[in-house]
């Protein structure tokens, strides 16, 4: 004969919380929540205005052991609260919420999005948007953290091709990450900028004749490693006083060999550098 389980407490509502009661096999997991959640976020932009788009967002907490399971949709109720402007400083706001709404000790977020800069063409001014890929992660764990990732596409050109070249240099695009700590505002924007420069030559969304010559001898005329590349964008992070750590990558989609060039600095910048 089956031993009869205990009722279930009822909420104010009547329905049984199946997800509050107890759980019986002692495991506590780390990370429970809802994952890959596509959601429009408006977000405030350098220049003062605000920028639409649309967020690929996980939302985690942990679960003691002694309880069965985490409340779903609260989740969504936060993101619903909030999602009208996202920005950095909001993040560990929302992770608090999180904690108090889903009685947690940690919380994780983490939302990746595409974000527009317009940018003018070098030498006729003409204007397109370029897209980069960022992403906004924040735990809070006993204490709160944030990093903000900004992926940049720019020109790599050869030094080495260019030296032993009669004609030309080989050239490439190439994807610079950079993920940072920081203190006080940081804009997507002062990120790229400080990324770009680190490049052989930035690249663009509409580039007419003269801009294509202009960029094409930028190029040549700042040829770059991989490895030039990441110590450029080392010394970069290192000037910006906000900047409190780093990690930093360039990955070479090489244009005549069948593999890529890589390089990758992190540190924090009360370490020296060696």
């Amino acid at each position: 004969m089956s031993t009869p389980t205990a009722a279930k407490p009822l909420p104010r509502t009547g329905l049984a919380d199946v997800q509050g009661s107890a759980d019986q096999r002692n495991v506590a997991i780390d990370k429970v929540g809802v994952k890959n959640v596509r959601y429009p976020i408006t977000l405030k932009e350098c220049g003062g205005g605000e920028q639409s788009t649309i967020a690929s967002i996980n939302l985690y907490v942990s679960l003691p052991k002694h309880k069965k399971g985490t409340h779903m949709s609260r989740f969504l109720e936060i993101l619903n609260h909030h999602h009208r402007c996202i920005t950095p400083a909001q993040i560990i706001p929302i992770l608090h919420e999180m904690k108090t709404r889903l009685m947690a000790s940690d919380a994780h977020i983490a939302m990746s999005f595409p974000y527009f800069i317009e940018k003018s063409a070098p030498v006729t001014g003409a204007r397109g948007l370029m897209d980069y890929n960022c992403s906004f992660e924040g735990s809070s764990n006993g204490k709160d953290d944030f990093i903000l990732e900004v992926k940049a596409p720019a020109t790599s050109l050869c030094p080495c091709s260019k030296e032993i070249s009669a004609r030309g240099a080989h050239n490439q695009r190439c994807e610079i990450t950079a993920r940072v700590r920081f203190t006080g505002l940081l804009w997507i924007e002062d990120l790229v900028n400080i990324m770009e420069a680190a490049a052989s030559a930035p690249v663009y969304a509409v580039l007419k004749r003269p801009d294509e010559k202009f960029v094409t001898e930028q190029a040549y005329d700042n040829p770059k490693f991989v490895e030039d590349i990441i110590r450029d964008l080392a010394i970069g992070m290192e000037s910006d006083p906000r900047i409190t750590w780093y990690s930093i990558e360039s990955e070479n989609f090489e244009s005549i060999h069948n593999h890529n060039a890589y390089a990758q600095i992190e540190r924090w910048k009360t370490e020296p550098m060696t």
